[in-house]
């Protein structure tokens, strides 16, 4: 089996609560969420091969968070891959019209986005991995529900554009999803819509092993 990831190289993992899961508290240092999973899929098929894992995840982020710690999280730590993972919460912010919302609007995330790409590309060589941000319902009923869906599809493209643009690996994270939710209810994946039990986590650490297995 071919995979991406080297010997001896490095992939960070850099979002919100999704990717954080508890990593710097009682999970700490991998969380118990997708990055675990991952890493613990990657041990077991690869047990040759020694990966170093981080995990800089940081519940509530926003692109905004991840803009300020940057340098500290990203281009400090030198990684050879970067994943990237973020964009709910800038939707909730917008939504919920609260912290200068205007700031997390679907221009601002795009303009943010593009400038962490471009920094990245300038002070790294890593292989970067995009996943778009996911909300997992099938209810387009509810107002609040059905609002954040429709607005999801923005941000979707934005994450689809930039990766086009910058030639970096992508998984289309709802799509995951929505193909799930053809068989099985939502509960099967998330409590509720923004934050993935070990089921969801499973689909989005599957789908990460099987993208650098190549």
């Amino acid at each position: 089996m071919n995979f991406m990831i080297k010997n001896n190289q490095k992939i960070l993992f850099i979002g919100d609560s999704i990717t954080d899961c508890g990593r710097r508290d009682t999970f700490a240092p991998a969380g118990n969420g997708y990055v675990k999973l991952f890493m613990d899929m990657v041990t077991a098929n690869f047990p040759e091969r020694r990966i170093n894992f981080v995990n800089k995840g940081i519940g509530g982020n926003t692109i905004i968070d991840l803009k300020q710690r940057w340098e500290d999280d990203v281009i400090h730590n030198k990684p050879d891959w970067l994943s990237i993972l973020i964009g709910i919460n800038d939707i909730h912010r917008v939504f919920a019209k609260v912290d200068m919302w205007e700031n997390f609007a679907c221009k601002k995330y795009r303009e943010n986005y593009e400038r962490l790409l471009e920094t990245t590309k300038k002070r790294l060589s890593c292989r970067i991995i995009l996943l778009e941000p996911f909300y997992i319902t099938v209810d387009s009923t509810d107002w609040w529900r059905g609002m954040v869906k429709e607005r999801l599809a923005e941000y979707r493209e934005v994450v689809s554009g930039l990766s086009k643009k910058h030639n970096t690996l992508m998984i289309k994270t709802q799509d995951l999803f929505n193909k799930h939710l053809k068989y099985r209810d939502g509960e099967t994946f998330c409590a509720e819509p923004v934050h993935p039990n070990q089921a969801g986590h499973m689909v989005i650490a599957n789908a990460l092993f099987n993208l650098l297995k190549r």
